[in-house]
């Protein structure tokens, strides 16, 4: 063990106390991973709920990585007083070549500590918008939704970004606060269409179907208003009127889960549909051309 020693002083320039330094700082990795990859294996055998799972997973990964660092910086802190000055301009050349990824460990702690979203939360940053899956030290993780889908459904894709974007582009959040979102569906009739027994059938409709969300959203501004001010004077479903060029537009605008927006469109227009082939007086709009045949100068002659 001597010979050893004194072979990585002389060849590398490590003195014993710096050589035992190393030798406890890899005991410490290897114990501690030990006992991470240890509780994780009981909890992946007693537990099968996927987010029971990941949640083990961050609380034991983070209690782990906090032991180690200070246990590992207990044992260096003697010679990290000895080398000060040096530390000190490793520290800013670091600071400059590292600086994406300490501006991510800033943002990490933001979302900590601000919670601008929390896992499972659904969220647009910037062009992305999906469910949050993961978050940790430089990057959190979305479940996309929208792109090339519509109605806000999952796409399957997964998009890492890194958490320093929260400084720079404006978050939404389809889950915090107030948990619902408004959602409009418009229907274009021709202008010889029976419109306000047509907008009495569609307020019918979007009333039966959010009838039940619209008393839960006013238990959920009531909650949220505690925190934000959001403020709503109806929540109550409404169809409006307006005129197209082509003909008279109804539009229905109704609350909704956001989680939920396809499957309510989806009821909605089968229902709309359904109630339309049965009152003949009400045709939807669609593009048309018109031909008047008109008599010539010769017609209107005289005989």
């Amino acid at each position: 063990m001597i010979d050893i020693s004194n072979s990585l002083e002389n060849t590398f320039g490590i003195t014993p106390e710096n050589q035992s330094k190393i030798l406890y700082s890899i005991l410490i990795l290897v114990v501690l991973g030990a006992i991470r990859f240890a509780v994780l294996k009981i909890v992946w055998k007693f537990t099968e709920d996927p987010k029971q799972r990941y949640g083990w997973k961050r609380s034991v990964s983070f209690t782990i990585g906090t032991l180690t660092l200070i246990l590992i910086g207990s044992v260096w802190i003697r010679a990290i007083g000895q080398f000060g000055a040096f530390l000190g301009l490793l520290t800013a050349g670091l600071a400059i070549a590292l600086k994406d990824l300490l501006t991510n460990i800033a943002g990490w702690i933001f979302i900590l500590t601000r919670k601008p979203f929390n896992l499972g939360d659904r969220v647009q940053i910037g062009e992305q918008s999906g469910d949050i899956i993961d978050i940790r030290l430089f990057q959190f993780t979305l479940l996309e939704i929208g792109n090339w889908v519509n109605a806000d459904q999952s796409t399957g894709r997964i998009i890492h970004i890194p958490n320093g974007i929260v400084f720079t582009k404006p978050q939404s959040n389809y889950s915090t606060g107030f948990k619902y979102i408004w959602n409009e569906m418009s229907v274009l009739l021709t202008f010889e269409s029976q419109w306000q027994q047509a907008k009495d059938i569609l307020q019918k409709i979007i009333s039966d179907h959010s009838e039940n969300l619209s008393a839960d959203a006013e238990r959920k501004i009531i909650e949220a208003s505690k925190k934000y001010m959001i403020f709503y004077q109806y929540l109550t479903p409404i169809v409006y009127t307006s005129l197209e060029p082509s003909g008279v537009l109804l539009t229905m605008r109704y609350i909704c889960d956001p989680r939920k927006r396809r499957s309510t469109e989806h009821d909605i227009w089968e229902e709309v549909l359904k109630e339309f082939a049965v009152h003949k007086e009400i045709e939807f709009a669609y593009p048309t051309q018109r031909f008047f045949n008109r008599p010539s100068e010769k017609d209107d002659s005289p005989l």
